[in-house]
């Protein structure tokens, strides 16, 4: 039977091409090209979605790297814009549409420079790389030797990001001085004196049982030699390079506005992490506007508590009673595990669609942690391999209260993070570069959306935990004022800390920590709440058209199963569906 499965799966694919227009194949060869050379110019991004023809490689990144690329992309920009949109059915249309946003954005980030800053105080080569083992198969024989193969190549990559490295500080384009503290602190972990106590070692330590001794014993010291010749003196030139080279040479100052054509920069930043052309004084002012509301809504569960005291000394409450921290990291855990699962049985109520690829949750790494956010997730697998992965720090945990796990937990997994991007991945119809893509506006401003669904399914019910969803919202929106202020209107980094610690229950630990992350990030803490204003707004435009015929469900469907799209185009989707159920309803 297999041969006749064969022809009818070619005969099925030949049909399809013969069925598409001449425009639409031109479309879709340049999509297949793209994605391709997406691939095999990252071999990790390509480990990650499940192509494994590149498993024994990592990414070039030197300098002359990036303007062949800049090259080939500007190459398929004028090969997409060859191509007649009007021709195109409206499916087409918005993959074309997201085609060029995407394309004519990487160009400016390259004329930009971004390329000569490839790293911050929390992510970077040097952060991704010691989580390898993780990330790639390690079932077979050949999974070995393509992981010691990229052992192997360690030393020249890192060599390479010093090179890059090098060309920013030659031109200008450094990071603050400020973070490199956070860089070195995550490096020093892997600066062991023997390989065996490297995290890179591990995948040797218990091999597959069905691998015969001499191969385990073969693999092992072909492991142990590449993390001894290769893997460890990179670490170390990079620290050395880092401590006694860039950190002296980077600029003190920490706004984007301070690197060359700075101003511009930044506003091309609010642009690519928005996608709507948004002045970053008029999101500095929606940022002021949401805090004052959110302020109320928390003042008003401190009337509700009859706590005696002003907002700060109930901050300040929080931040010390014993009754809202744990003990354990093992505690921690299994209250995110306990409230996750209940969420788990509500998810009908709220979706028609749910994903296929489960989540799990695991500690962020020890040696990331310190300078690690409260929480954050790591997508699915693209071969359905590896499930998705909520990481929780369970560093200093009194700074980790109890009463921000529902909000976080909602944010991350389930029905934020997994449930959209695991879904995203699972849509038949999009193209691979829609699949695996995604725009920040759309993603978090799902996630920061998703925080609030909890209401609606009989979470928050503790006055203290509604408090903490609002902090989270509250920390979103200040990030509005903080983006701006820092990048845009010269802010100092103890402003920004300021006004979070007078306007958030987050402890200063995790203050300065996001601080420095949107120094190191411009403009990417903006997609957050920008894009959970526009779904709540189009949610309530949709309710008030609708009436009696709105559904939740279906109102997630649509807003899902298009995968992640720019806010324009989000509206464009929710306006045609509430008509055709006006139509539907006036039949």
């Amino acid at each position: 039977m297999r041969p006749v499965w064969i022809i009818l799966v070619l005969l099925l694919a030949f049909g399809t091409q013969l069925a598409r227009t001449p425009a639409q194949n031109a479309l879709h060869q340049l999509f297949n090209e793209a994605w391709e050379y997406q691939l095999k110019e990252n071999p990790l991004f390509a480990t990650m979605v499940g192509v494994h023809k590149y498993n024994d490689r990592l990414p070039s990144v030197r300098p002359e790297d990036f303007v062949r690329s800049a090259r080939k992309l500007q190459e398929f920009l004028d090969r997409l814009q060859a191509i007649d949109r009007q021709a195109l059915p409206r499916e087409d249309q918005i993959n074309y549409d997201i085609f060029k946003w995407q394309l004519e954005n990487y160009l400016a980030e390259f004329q930009f420079n971004t390329h000569l800053m490839p790293i911050t105080q929390r992510g970077g080569f040097h952060v991704q790389f010691p989580q390898l083992p993780r990330r790639v198969p390690l079932k077979t024989v050949k999974d070995y030797e393509n992981y010691i193969a990229r052992l192997r190549a360690f030393a020249p990559y890192a060599q390479q990001h010093i090179q890059l490295m090098r060309e920013g500080m030659r031109r200008g384009y450094t990071l603050p001085r400020i973070l490199l503290k956070g860089v070195e602190e995550t490096l020093r972990p892997h600066l062991v004196d023997q390989p065996e106590k490297s995290l890179l070692y591990e995948p040797f330590r218990n091999m597959p049982d069905h691998f015969p001794e001499d191969v385990q014993k073969r693999l092992r010291e072909q492991g142990r030699k590449a993390i001894e010749e290769s893997v460890l003196p990179g670490f170390r030139q990079f620290y050395t390079f880092v401590k006694e080279e860039y950190t002296p040479a980077a600029r003190e100052s920490i706004g984007a506005r301070d690197l060359p054509n700075g101003k511009a920069f930044y506003r091309h930043r609010v642009r690519y992490f928005t996608t709507l052309d948004m002045d970053p004084e008029a999101i500095h002012e929606i940022g002021l506007q949401e805090v004052r509301r959110i302020r109320q809504e928390m003042e008003a569960i401190i009337q509700e508590l009859q706590f005696d005291g002003t907002l700060q000394d109930f901050i300040q409450f929080l931040r010390t009673d014993p009754r809202f921290y744990v003990d354990t990291p093992e505690e921690l855990l299994k209250e995110v595990a306990y409230v996750l699962k209940r969420m788990d049985g509500e998810l009908p109520r709220l979706f028609k669609t749910l994903p296929r690829m489960p989540y799990g949750i695991r500690p962020v790494p020890d040696f990331l942690a310190p300078r690690a956010t409260t929480a954050y997730y790591n997508r699915p697998a693209g071969d359905g391999t590896r499930a998705g992965f909520y990481y929780v720090n369970t560093y200093d945990l009194k700074s980790r209260p109890l009463y921000e796990i529902e909000a976080l937990s909602f944010h991350e997994a389930v029905p934020g993070h997994h449930l959209q991007l695991a879904l995203q991945q699972e849509l038949p119809d999009l193209p691979p570069f829609r699949r695996f893509g995604g725009f920040t506006v759309f993603v978090e401003g799902w996630a920061l959306y998703a925080e609030r669904l909890g209401l609606e399914v009989g979470f928050y019910q503790d006055p203290y935990s509604n408090f903490g969803r609002l902090t989270y919202e509250m920390w979103r929106a200040c990030r509005l004022v903080v983006d701006t202020g820092i990048h845009y209107l010269g802010w100092t980094r103890q402003q920004a800390i300021d006004f979070m610690a007078e306007n958030t229950a987050l402890t200063l630990l995790n203050i300065e920590n996001e601080v420095d992350r949107y120094i190191s990030w411009p403009g990417q803490a903006l997609g957050y709440k920008i894009g959970e204003l526009k779904i709540r707004e189009l949610r309530q435009w949709a309710e008030t058209q609708l009436g009696d015929a709105f559904d939740i469900r279906e109102f997630h469907d649509v807003v899902l199963l298009d995968g992640s799209i720019p806010l324009y185009l989000l509206e464009e989707n929710v306006k045609a569906w509430v008509q055709q159920v006006q139509q539907k309803k006036g039949q």
